[in-house]
């Protein structure tokens, strides 16, 4: 009886996190999607000038839509620790379809003039509010939704579903460069994602419908939901808090360097073919996916803050070597070993940060706790990552940006030397546990 109610239960932790998955998957290939196609979509909603002018503007805007993403985890935040995560995640999707369904129907700028800038801008602002309320909620729920001993590992398929989308929306851009010409690409070619995104979404919508609730919110006391999801409930929580801002830091600047950056620093520094940059990218983030659910398991065994320390060290030693060298590669064999090298240290924050943040905050404040200074930071920080590098390009100064991410890891490897051992002090098994003696 005992073995049947297990395996129902794990079927259920299963089918949920599935659910949660695929939502949070379709999120970031609509987020990713923009980056993905901005070499080919710059010509549309900006004026004719050189390319690495036409990027600039893309990145800028691509940084804008990170601005919201504060004041989406904060309103998403405060939302789901209130009326639930199932609702928040189902809500955020479905800004996510409007703002790609928008992009995918502007008029180029040829045609509407200085509206076409503008649209795009506000079409990011709603999928920067969107994906701002998704990570938050998206992280709290998959480690809630996780069985103790194993948060590690099932938390860890926040990134696995991020870097999904990444490659989902690489995948797309594959089979366009092989089925469409060049200028059909610039032309027209480059809506396809974003309608594919906004179909991908509703569809989610209703998968999202269907998860169960996670038990850690369904529990809660009317007094704690009263509380719940409020700024001055989360500054009861400072060191958590600063925590966070600390561990991310370092974090999202690698990633977004790493993830999102590299494709274009491939095409508009190193000099490799688009098509090939595109495979490198897929092949590299592949492999950096089954990375994650295997340094999650590691961290259930032998805790969080090791993995944060070996992406420290090694962050801070190796970005600017490994930059140096690849400026001067034109071989897409190293310029791909070169790029896992990076993904592989990265890893140690990918795969975990999700977990140790969740770790830090009780169930009333969790998702705006683990969302808003992590979405605060990301803003700063990752999404102003790629235009600081073009900025840096455009002035001859580019080696500066490698120091730039060298040195935001190093401040966060601080962080990981001065902060506990989250699993250590984690409210989740707390909570979890004082439930079972009640």
């Amino acid at each position: 009886m005992s073995t049947s109610i297990e395996q129902e239960n794990s079927r259920r932790i299963t089918g949920n996190i599935f659910k949660g998955s695929v939502g949070n998957l379709i999120e970031w290939y609509d987020w990713y999607v923009y980056s993905a196609f901005a070499v080919y979509f710059s010509e549309a909603f900006f004026p004719k000038g050189d390319t690495t002018s036409q990027l600039l503007n893309t990145a800028a805007i691509f940084a804008v839509g990170f601005l919201m993403r504060p004041l989406g985890s904060l309103l998403m935040g405060r939302y789901a620790d209130r009326y639930g995560r199932r609702a928040a995640l189902t809500l955020s999707i479905t800004v996510m379809a409007g703002g790609s369904l928008i992009i995918a129907l502007t008029p180029s700028y040829s045609t509407i003039g200085v509206l076409a800038p503008i649209i795009l801008v506000l079409a990011r602002l709603l999928q920067g509010l969107s994906l701002g309320g998704e990570y938050g909620t998206s992280a709290t729920y998959l480690s809630e939704m996780a069985s103790s001993g194993r948060r590690g590992f099932y938390s860890s398929f926040q990134y696995v579903t991020l870097v999904a989308g990444q490659l989902l929306a690489l995948g797309v851009q594959i089979i366009l460069q092989q089925t469409l010409s060049e200028s059909d690409m610039m032309s027209w070619g480059w809506r396809i994602p974003f309608v594919i995104g906004a179909m991908g979404a509703l569809a989610v919508l209703w998968l999202r419908r269907t998860m169960d609730e996670s038990e850690q919110f369904s529990k809660m006391d009317s007094e704690s939901r009263e509380n719940a999801g409020t700024i001055r409930a989360l500054m009861k929580h400072p060191k958590a808090v600063f925590t966070v801002v600390g561990l991310t830091l370092g974090g999202t600047v690698a990633f977004y360097t790493y993830t999102t950056y590299l494709q274009k620093y491939m095409v508009n520094t190193v000099g490799l073919d688009k098509e090939v940059v595109s495979w490198i990218n897929f092949i590299a983030l592949l492999i950096f996916v089954v990375l994650q659910p295997l340094a999650g398991m590691l961290s259930d065994r032998i805790g969080r803050r090791p993995l944060l320390l070996f992406f420290g060290i090694f962050g801070t030693l190796l970005t600017v070597p490994l930059f140096m060298i690849m400026e001067q590669t034109k071989n897409p064999i190293i310029a791909f070993l070169l790029m896992m090298v990076g993904l592989v240290i990265i890893t140690g924050y990918t795969s975990i940060n999700a977990i140790v943040k969740a770790e830090l905050f009780p169930t009333e404040i969790r998702a705006l706790g683990v969302g808003f200074p992590y979405a605060v930071t990301v803003a700063v920080f990752g999404g102003t990552a790629e235009l600081i590098a073009l900025w840096l390009k455009s002035n001859g100064l580019e080696i500066l940006f490698y120091y730039y991410v060298a040195a935001c890891i190093a401040v966060s490897l601080i962080a990981y030397w001065r902060m506990s051992e989250s699993s250590k002090v984690s409210h989740l098994e707390a909570e979890l546990n004082a439930s079972k003696i009640l």
